[in-house]
């Protein structure tokens, strides 16, 4: 089989890291060795670059309050267990500023020197002014001066859990402190451990669609700012028009989130002036299927229907990304979709760690996902996979850790192919139907029905692990691999045949077609197991008979296959 990678991607290793007790300032060496990650775009597609290399971020988020000397090493074994290649956890501004203008960095160190010593990266979560819509991490000086450093105020005149956006005062700390961590990052981290920043937390107010302070009302009322008209399309509406004149219903939700969105870009401004390393915010979500109004969400974060408003006043940030907690497929993917932009990466920094979302790591990778990583999965808190059954220390993890077993050795290889255009990955639908995956002449076809399970706590059976990867490695070559899943395939015809209905399928396993009245038939010339190793894969055996007479079956087991095709 034919090496795929360049002889530069190859020679890349994702684990060169040395470890460093404390942390040293970068040398002019080692600062060449490893440059600073970033994100890049080609047609309408990112990547994450990583030593100067496509990366595909395996990653997991700890619990909140995971990141201390007492609890790291509970956070620590559970990322080995996953084979996460990259650990998500949070940086406290209580913690990293206890008092005005005195910086505690011991946190930070002993995070870069645990995380070189496992080969792990990091991204770093910052919690300063905004987690899940309140103030609760700002260092207790801050709290005990909310006159200074006030709260939204709502319709009734009353402050609520949730800090102002037209709080200067909160708005200059914060910058000072991002901008203090960001500018330690740059003195030691030379082995570039940290690829991303997440600036805040989830952004926004519950309760409230807006901030109704005299200060914010007096703008409501006012212009609204060319940069959001343009954003947002509005670029024709009368001159001095307010915001309610020009939004109607959603102005509150659009108002708000312009006033979120240049707090938050300020603060990122400040630290990446210093260190301009990736840096992207977080979502709690509306429905993507049916919109709120008025407003039933976290008003005010980069929810999709105001992530242009975000580009427009917060353009040091990089991405604007989902944490996906909503329950149903349809609901999920559409998410993955409406993040899925041209100017703007899909990145996936928080989700559920349930069995039940474990495919839905295929379906994001699918629409060219840079990274994915789901919460909690860390020792500090077990819960039951499964509700209702007993706390298990691992079956929360298993899923995910599935899902990394087998992607982890090729993940610079799937990174690349992503970035290049030439894979598809999907998930079991709720119908369990086939799904149709087009490469040029050939059609990867997936099903799912070959091997059921129960549901969790229902009394019926449904398949809800199954995902498969397809990826094309030349005219007629393939790299496939899955879970719970069939892929085969069949001749698919020119576009120009299939949109006259030149083309019809044979039934079974639909391996054959009827192409301008000639039946074309697939036939598996070689079919590879084995396993990457450095870059390279390294082949186990060839696969025959009952293993290919019928497609190619994907169980739980990890399995990569190469896979060389030709017609008669």
């Amino acid at each position: 089989m034919k090496a795929f990678m360049t002889a530069a991607v190859l020679a890349i290793s994702a684990s060169g890291f040395a470890l460093q007790a404390p942390p040293q300032a970068p040398s002019r060496a080692s600062m060449t060795a490893h440059p600073i990650p970033r994100l890049v775009q080609q047609d309408g597609r990112y990547a994450l670059m990583v030593d100067e290399a496509p990366y595909l971020m395996l990653g997991a988020q700890s619990n909140n309050s995971s990141d201390w000397p007492a609890t790291l090493p509970e956070v620590w074994s559970a990322i080995e267990y996953l084979h996460a290649n990259t650990l998500e956890i949070p940086i406290y501004w209580e913690q990293f500023e206890p008092k005005p203008g005195q910086f505690d960095d011991s946190e930070v160190d002993l995070l870069l020197a645990q995380a070189r010593q496992r080969h792990m990266h990091l991204v770093l979560l910052w919690f300063g002014t905004w987690k899940n819509g309140s103030q609760h991490y700002m260092p207790e000086w801050m709290k005990l001066d909310p006159t200074r450093y006030f709260h939204v105020m709502n319709k009734e005149g009353e402050s609520i859990d949730s800090p102002s956006p037209f709080a200067a005062a909160s708005l200059d700390e914060d910058r000072k402190a991002f901008a203090a961590l960001m500018k330690h990052l740059n003195q030691v981290d030379s082995e570039r451990t940290v690829l991303m920043v997440q600036v805040e937390n989830e952004t926004g107010t519950w309760g409230s669609p807006r901030d109704y302070s005299p200060e914010a009302n007096k703008l409501f009322e006012g212009a609204v700012p060319p940069e959001v008209l343009k954003a947002m399309g509005r670029t024709s509406v009368t001159p001095g028009a307010n915001w309610e004149a020009v939004f109607g219903p959603e102005a509150e939700v659009y108002f708000h989130a312009w006033a979120i969105a240049r707090y938050v870009g300020q603060v990122a401004a400040a630290g990446k002036a210093v260190y301009p390393l990736p840096m992207y915010v977080n979502a709690s979500l509306h429905d993507p299927l049916t919109p709120e109004v008025p407003v039933k969400y976290e008003s005010g974060g980069p929810t999709d229907n105001v992530i242009p408003i975000w580009k427009a006043e917060a353009p040091a940030i990089d991405i604007e990304a989902p944490d996906i907690y909503l329950p149903g497929t349809s609901q999920y993917l559409k998410t993955l979709e409406v993040y899925h932009r041209p100017d703007n990466a899909l990145f996936v920094p928080e989700t559920f760690g349930a069995p039940r979302a474990a495919r839905f790591f295929f379906a994001a990778l699918g629409l060219q996902a840079i990274g994915y990583s789901p919460f909690g999965l860390d020792y500090t808190r077990t819960r039951p996979a499964i509700p209702g059954e007993p706390d298990s220390k691992n079956a929360f993890l298993d899923p995910t850790a599935q899902n990394y077993r087998l992607i982890g050795p090729m993940m610079r290889e799937v990174a690349l192919l992503n970035f290049e255009g030439k894979l598809q990955a999907t998930a079991v639908p709720d119908d369990e139907s086939s799904q149709v995956l087009h490469f040029g002449d050939w059609d990867a076809v997936v099903s799912y029905q070959f091997r059921r399970r129960p549901v969790e706590n229902a009394g019926q059976t449904h398949n809800t692990s199954g995902r498969a990867l397809v990826a094309q490695l030349g005219a007629n070559e393939f790299l496939v691999t899955g879970i719970d899943c069939t892929v085969d395939f069949r001749p698919a015809g020119t576009p120009e045949q299939q949109k006259a209905g030149g083309i019809v399928f044979g039934t079974g396993q639909a391996t054959s077609a009827r192409i301008d009245g000639k039946w074309i038939h697939r036939q598996f010339l070689r079919v590879e197991e084995g396993n990457y190793v450095n870059g390279a894969f390294k082949f186990d055996r060839i696969l025959n008979g009952d293993q290919t007479d019928y497609g190619l079956p994907f169980t739980s087991a990890p399995e990569v296959l190469h896979v060389s095709l030709s017609t008669y």
